[in-house]
């Protein structure tokens, strides 16, 4: 029987959002790519530190019991190979045995990959690459490096938080409070409350960790968290959405414009997205973060520079 990742969590991730390769990534930015291959050669048995979504990565991991892979993690890079061997390395220092593809690019543009992949999620430094990722039809969120790491208060629960529009729906009502503000937007949803919004990137992921979290695996679980700058009566549609598909989360916190990253610290998930660039900016000094650049909000912007995007080639 050919392998296959088919019925399985594919996750795609880039070296700098799996460890903290800042410092080599600094070195990249400021000097030759001999001088950076050099540091990574001469550190292969350096394991790196782990980065901003190790702890997603590594939760998901623990699903796979009884000899059932049921998340398979892949490492996808524009890193060279020989710095690829030192990523493999650090994930094996680090008990990420289960982490065993990985595609290195040196510095070529990594997302196509996703296609052979059936990558379900792709999280990456480079701001770019997701955005082309999401383009192409894959969740992907450029994951803010500096963001605070994940708390070790649940280990045996995985914590993910959405935002809703944009996120796990489509932007048709945030178009409408660009264009014509909060009372037409209101008003907008509060008409249309019983029908469903379209599917924005996120819902195929959203879907497949429900159906993670139907299998029951000993002594893991999912949370999930519906984190919105709507209320009421706006929230309405947002659940009979989720009904709709017939997806449940476990909390939805309805914040009517309010700094979302005092909650997501209550919350303590192990990865937030949103769409606006100020809630990943104001979540990240709180939690771990990532930026879906999708949307009426990202129509037409220019190209991402290098400082934005982290580096070009991590």
């Amino acid at each position: 029987m050919p392998v296959t990742l088919q019925d399985q969590l594919v996750v795609a991730i880039s070296s700098r959002a799996l460890f903290d390769f800042e410092e080599e990534n600094r070195l990249f930015e400021h000097s030759d790519p001999a001088t950076y291959l050099q540091l990574q050669r001469d550190r292969l048995d350096v394991a790196a530190a782990p980065g901003v979504a190790f702890s997603l990565v590594q939760k998901l991991l623990a699903f796979n019991t009884g000899g059932q892979q049921r998340v398979e993690v892949v490492l996808l890079s524009r890193n060279d190979p020989v710095s690829g061997m030192r990523v493999f390395r650090s994930a094996k220092a680090h008990g990420l045995h289960s982490i065993q593809r990985g595609v290195f690019t040196q510095g070529r543009d990594p997302f196509g990959y996703l296609r052979p992949l059936g990558a379900q999620l792709f999280l990456s430094a480079n701001a770019q690459d997701v955005t082309r990722a999401l383009q192409l039809g894959y969740p992907a969120a450029h994951v803010f490096t500096d963001s605070m790491r994940a708390s070790s208060n649940h280990p045996q629960e995985v914590r993910i938080a959405f935002d809703g529009d944009a996120v796990l729906f489509s932007d048709e009502a945030e178009r409408i409070f660009q264009s014509q503000g909060l009372e037409a937007f209101q008003r907008h949803e509060l008409e249309k409350a019983a029908q469903p919004l379209p599917e924005g990137p996120f819902k195929p992921l959203l879907a497949t960790l429900y159906r993670l979290q139907q299998m029951e695996v000993p002594d893991m679980r999912i949370r999930t968290a519906l984190v919105t700058a709507r209320s009421a009566p706006a929230h309405e549609r947002a659940l009979n959405t989720l009904m709709d598909w017939k997806i449940a989360v476990d909390e939805a916190m309805f914040l009517g414009g309010l700094p979302k990253g005092a909650f997501l610290r209550e919350f303590e998930p192990d990865f937030f997205f949103d769409d606006q660039t100020g809630h990943v900016r104001n979540a990240a000094s709180h939690v771990p973060a990532g930026h879906v650049r999708s949307g009426i909000a990202h129509e037409g912007m220019p190209p991402v520079p290098l400082d934005e995007s982290s580096g070009k080639q991590p």
